[in-house]
């Protein structure tokens, strides 16, 4: 379902609107619907891959590393 807008803009950004629109073989409408699509997806992206990351970070990683045992071995040459 589609729902129209009204957006209040500057004369000289409606001309330069109309001709990128023109230029891309496009309307207005379409150009902007377009442009807002990106942006939601590229947030849902990153909002995603920070959920995932902070998940690994919860956990931690596992470097498989022990102390060691006494402080003669940690010397030890």
């Amino acid at each position: 379902m589609k729902t129209n807008i009204t957006l209040k803009l500057d004369a000289d950004l409606l001309r330069e609107a109309r001709i990128l629109a023109a230029e891309q073989g496009s309307s207005i409408s379409a150009l902007l619907a377009e442009q807002l699509d990106a942006l939601i997806r590229d947030r849902k992206a990153f909002d995603k891959a920070r959920r995932r990351s902070l998940g690994r970070l919860r956990f931690g990683l596992d470097l498989r590393w022990t102390p060691p045992k006494s402080r003669d071995e940690l010397y030890e040459r």
